[in-house]
């Protein structure tokens, strides 16, 4: 018959050893902690020696120690209960030998342990290996040069801003070009962004002082429209982080708004002015912004000191704008949601009125997967702006560019420069004195230079206009198209005469949905006379007289027919030639002009005529048709599960049009990763085909387009939704997923076939730069829960357990059942937020605005399919905290040893805790704590208290390997897991220490206004101070140990819950455990005294040990 558990044995197979007087204060009920149990280690120590305590330990190892009797020992047991054998009595002491020895041993690990540090490797080295290797985008980008040459303002000091001693201004200039330094034309101001040097604005700035030199000044039309050369002034912050310290970017703000008054000001000064006369002066600055300097620059219209109107453009480069790169800074984070929740009231205002943005425009260019530095997305605008004032745009998408760069190369890309200068160029105009055009010409113009034109947003200019062209037509040199006749040109012959070819338009109500293409090798002009063709929206009726018209006459006859037209070039898409030479978008071969229109917008036309003439020693081609919306355009309804299992494949047809459109609704994640294959069935020799496939990949808002050009396939990845993400600022659905363009050569008469399936092991290395913040907080929410067994055993069985012991029964037990509760939380987080229901449960209602903080929650995302993904973070997040376990230990034990050396070298007398006295701690304790309050931020106080924690848990250890008590084992395992737990945080805090450093280094000694709180270190220092002391927390029963255990819990939960969004908030919550356990070694019997510190403070005894 086994057994009866008594009430003093765990359910952890371990129990505490119960004397006589215990029980008596059991039974009288009362529960009261030995005495002797919470001894010191050294106390231990000074009672006998390691060799005493080895000898000693041996007669009552299996009295002294918890035990757990082993069902097969106790069949060998006598029915009444008495020991059967000598035997026996000897199994059970080597058994409870060995529990022991696991229990308390900090190397001990488990086979279940090895297989998930392996997986957790593999998983780990996989993720790594696909964000490194696999999913990249080729580079394209060209070297730039310049000559540059940098005016400092040293007038720009004090006394018009208190940094003025940290930053400093300068005024660019191009070597041979413009070498004056007195301004006199446009001002821009560019802002370096984190780590980042004035430097930075050379090869722009170069750019823009050739392209006026060169060809702006040549130009009487451009002249006379308001363009002049560009004044770049270039902030010099000293590489600051702002990136990682809110308090940083607001300073700089504040800095530039003073600059841009001292800006404005010089030409108001003759001395410091050469401007022309009788234009009016600056009111405003253009700003340009690189990463960080573009959020600074969008805070710079919320600070007190900023001048209304001072700043109507704003152009920025790899910046984040959504959210903040990391959440380890309480202020980055307030800064992050205070300037975003003002512009996004500014423009969701009913009253314009009241708009202080409204004549604001913002432009946000992003480099695409390249950039290593921040996810792309990060830079989308559709959260902030409304599409009238602003739109996101990738670098790839760009016409001339058409390829993506890193964080770094956006700066001085040489087909980058000139797309940006030329924007730049479009939007100023120095008639105004806001040094632009008014806002709804500026986006415009912008939308024309960056965005592919295919875009919705881009209206058509050609159909705004009045008919300006008259078409004389000749039946001889005409050819009238049949309906639904596809135009196919090539080479024009030899002929002086120019023909033309009228293609009438279908009528609306016929053919629904359809769309007139045309591509062609041959720029489009738009001097109707000049290039191989020109393009026509033309009328038979003339239109209403009072307008001026280019005669363009193609018969040279009398008996002839008119047309009065407009000319479609300033329609015109430019796309990357794609012919069988061709490699990449980004090659040096002059590209093809596209024209797509709707056929409602052509509607108030009765003919698209192509008018072609001859030109000597050169070749073309041109292809156009209309074609009906169900044959271009092909939608497909795959959710993720189906891409999944079977991929996606389509046939497209031969008697398919030129331009075939496949849309895609489901594909719109940034989590995942797709391999496109495209085949085609070559007719007759390649040398027939007029150009090879070229494949356009987009999404809409933000604006990505990515070409392929020759294609047989691809890499296709979207920045579309993408985790933690806020929602767009319409409500509407924040992607309308993935599209392809297909251009093919339709004389072909072949088929073509295209397939798409998911890349699994390509999607593993999105993870990276989505969920960065998510391995620093998951491992956390591991470390609790081993904390929390711990202490759980601890103050059950009086045995604390080490931290790869307690790691292998979390494994087995606790973590499991957490992971998956949390796997739960997850899918039932991202359906609540979807449905009805959960508003109301909310209080909140349908019409109420949008909720930007949806996505601020465990894994970002509103879409169940990722659920996965919690128990892959979940078993990651285990590897680490093992992995990095044991490299803590390793590093402990070799200083341990190193310690042991040098103690038997020196010879001291007493323990190892007993280097410093009460006094010298109280000391150090203040001076640390009064730095803190004047000089340094509390995250160089948390380092330092790191550094003693080491000190401390690596004399534990020595203690524990030389007297071998089991008291010395429990402190050194207690001292070790908050050293684990604490290093963890550290992270945490490391950056903001950074940038106090790097002002140091500055000379900026002025202290954080925000990282003075003494409350939010206080905790840490008083409880590593009496962890210093050898002090082992005190064991608590009854209700009282059920805190701890919670407050473990709740810290674990909110770490995987919040740990990503708000990062900086789990330093506060181990904060607050430190605390509680401050706390706990205060009390006793549950009343709470401060006099009971003293205790815990070594007291100074000349020439005596300690008791």
């Amino acid at each position: 018959m086994r057994r009866r558990p008594s009430a003093e044995e765990d359910v952890y197979g371990l129990r505490t050893a119960t004397t006589a007087p215990e029980k008596a204060e059991k039974s009288a009920g009362m529960v009261k902690e030995s005495s002797r149990a919470a001894k010191l280690p050294q106390r231990a120590h000074d009672r006998k020696t390691s060799k005493d305590v080895g000898r000693e330990a041996a007669s009552d190892k299996v009295a002294s120690w918890p035990q757990t009797l082993d069902p097969a020992v106790e069949q060998d047991t006598s029915r009444d209960g008495r020991p059967g054998s000598k035997e026996t009595a000897e199994a059970v002491a080597a058994q409870h030998n060995m529990q022991r020895g696991r229990a308390r041993g900090p190397w001990a690990c488990s086979f279940l342990t090895l297989a998930t540090t392996a997986c957790s490797i593999i998983l780990l080295a996989t993720i790594v290996r696909s964000y490194l290797t696999l999913q990249m985008d080729p580079k394209g980008c060209a070297m730039s040069y310049m000559r540059p040459t940098f005016v400092p303002f040293p007038d720009f000091d004090t006394e018009h801003t208190r940094f003025a001693s940290k930053y400093s201004l300068y005024l660019y200039r191009e070597g041979g070009v413009d070498e004056d330094t007195r301004v006199r034309g446009i001002p821009v101001l560019f802002i370096p962004g984190n780590a980042g040097s004035y430097k930075q604005v050379r090869p722009i700035a170069a750019e823009a002082a050739n392209y006026f030199q060169d060809v702006l000044r040549h130009d009487k039309v451009a002249l006379d429209a308001g363009k002049r050369s560009l004044d770049f002034f270039t902030v010099d912050f000293n590489e600051e982080l702002s990136a990682f310290h809110g308090q940083t970017l607001l300073d700089q703000a504040d800095y530039l708004n003073e600059a841009i008054a001292y800006i404005l000001a010089l030409y108001h000064n003759p001395h410091r002015s050469q401007r022309e006369p009788g234009l009016p002066d600056p009111k405003s600055v253009i700003m340009l912004g690189h990463s960080m300097g573009g959020v600074v620059a969008r805070t710079m219209l919320r600070m007190p000191n900023y001048q209304e109107h001072t700043i109507n453009t704003i152009i920025t480069l790899s910046a984040p704008h959504a959210r903040a790169p990391l959440s380890f800074d309480a202020d980055m984070v307030f800064t992050y949601n205070d300037i975003n929740t003002f512009w996004r009231q500014s423009y969701t205002t009913v009253d314009g009125k009241k708009n202080p943005l409204a004549d604001v425009t913002l432009v946000s260019v992003a480099g695409g997967g390249l950039d290593t530095m921040i996810p792309s997305e990060y830079s989308s605008l559709t959260s902030l702006v409304p599409d009238t004032h602003g739109f996101t745009v990738f670098t790839s998408a760009i016409p001339r560019v058409w390829t993506g760069m890193d964080h770094l190369a956006i700066m001085w890309c040489d087909q980058f420069r000139k797309a940006l200068v030329k924007a730049i160029f479009d939007v100023a105009d120095v008639r105004y004195s806001s040094q632009t055009l008014p806002q709804s010409a500026r986006i415009e113009a912008l939308r024309s230079r960056l965005l592919t034109g295919m875009e919705s947003v881009v209206e058509k200019a050609s159909l705004e206009h009045e008919p300006t062209t008259f078409l004389t037509l000749e039946h001889s040199s005409t050819t009238i198209m049949s309906h639904g006749e596809r135009l196919r040109l090539r080479s024009a012959d030899d002929s002086p005469k120019a023909r033309s070819h009228l293609m009438p338009v279908p009528a609306q109500s016929v053919i629904e949905g359809s769309k007139f293409t045309l591509l062609t090798n041959r720029a489009l002009e738009k001097n109707v006379s000049e290039g191989m063709y020109a393009v026509l929206l033309c009328n038979i009726f003339p239109p209403s007289t009072g307008h001026a018209f280019a005669d363009l006459d193609t018969t040279h006859s009398t008996a002839s027919t008119r047309l009065a037209c407009k000319n479609a070039a300033a329609d015109v898409s430019l796309l990357p030639a794609s012919t069988n030479e061709s490699v990449n978008a980004f090659d040096t071969a002059e590209p093809f002009s596209y024209l797509q229109y709707d056929l409602e917008d052509l509607h108030e036309y009765q003919f698209v005529a192509v008018v072609e003439h001859s030109i000597e020693h050169e070749h073309g081609w041109l292809f156009a048709e209309f074609s009906s919306g169900s044959e271009s355009s092909i939608k497909i309804s795959k959710g993720h599960h189906q891409l999944l299992l079977n991929g996606l494949q389509r046939k497209l047809p031969a008697s398919r049009p030129m331009m075939t459109e496949l849309k895609i609704p489901e594909v719109h994640s940034t989590m995942f990763a797709y391999k496109l294959h495209v085949s085609r069935h070559v007719c007759g020799s390649a040398e027939h085909e007029l150009f090879a496939p070229l494949l356009r990949q987009y999404i809409q808002e933000p604006y990505e387009s990515k070409y392929f050009v020759n294609t047989q396939g691809g890499n296709i990845n979207v920045h579309g939704i993408s985790p933690y993400m806020p929602p767009p600022l319409s409500g509407k659905g924040a992607s309308e997923g993935l599209s392809l363009q297909l251009w093919t050569d339709p004389t072909c008469n072949s088929t073509v076939e295209v397939s798409l399936t998911v890349d699994i092991v390509g999607s593993a290395g999105k993870l990276v730069m989505r969920y960065r913040t998510v391995f620093a907080s998951f491992p956390l929410l591991v470390v609790a829960v081993v904390l929390r067994k711990q202490f759980k055993v601890y103050d059950a069985t009086g045995v604390f357990i080490s931290f790869s012991h307690s790691m292998d029964q979390c494994i087995r037990t606790s973590l499991p059942a957490i992971i998956t509760a949390l796997t739960f939380l997850a899918v039932a987080l991202s359906k609540a937020t979807q449905g009805p229901w959960a508003r109301k449960w909310l209080g909140r209602t349908a019409s109420e605005t949008v909720d930007f903080t949806v996505n601020d929650f465990m894994l970002g995302t509103s879409d169940p399919f990722f659920w996965f993904l919690v128990p892959l973070f979940g078993a990651i997040g285990v590897g680490i905290c093992i992995a990095a376990n044991y490299l803590v230990l390793s590093i402990t034990h070799l200083f341990a040893v190193a310690y042991g050396l040098l103690r038997s070298w020196m010879k001291p007398s007493g323990s190892v805790f007993t280097t410093s006295t009460s006094y010298q701690r109280t000391i150090t304790t203040g001076v640390l704590l009064l730095m803190v309050v004047t000089v340094v931020p509390y995250q160089f106080a948390y380092l330092v208290l790191c550094v003693v924690q080491s000190s401390t848990s690596i004399r534990a250890l020595r203690s524990a390997l030389d007297d071998g008590a089991d008291v010395s084992h429990n402190f050194y395992n207690y001292a070790h897991s908050m050293l684990v737990l604490m290093l963890w945080i550290l992270p945490i805090n490391m950056p903001v220490l950074v940038v106090w450093i790097h002002n140091l280094a500055a000379h900026w000694l002025t202290p954080f206004s925000t990282h003075h709180n003494l409350l939010s270190i206080l905790p840490y220092i008083l409880l590593v101070q009496v962890v210093s002391t050898g002090t082992m927390v005190p064991r608590l029963t009854g209700g009282m140990r059920y805190i701890t255990n919670i407050a473990l819990f709740v810290f674990a939960l909110y770490a995987a819950v919040y740990g990503v969004s708000y990062a900086y908030r789990l330093h506060y919550l181990v904060n607050g455990l430190c605390a509680w356990l401050l706390a706990v070694y205060l009390t006793n019997n549950g009343s709470f005294s401060l006099a009971r510190l003293g205790q815990y403070l070594p007291r100074s005894r000349s020439g005596k040990k300690r008791p």
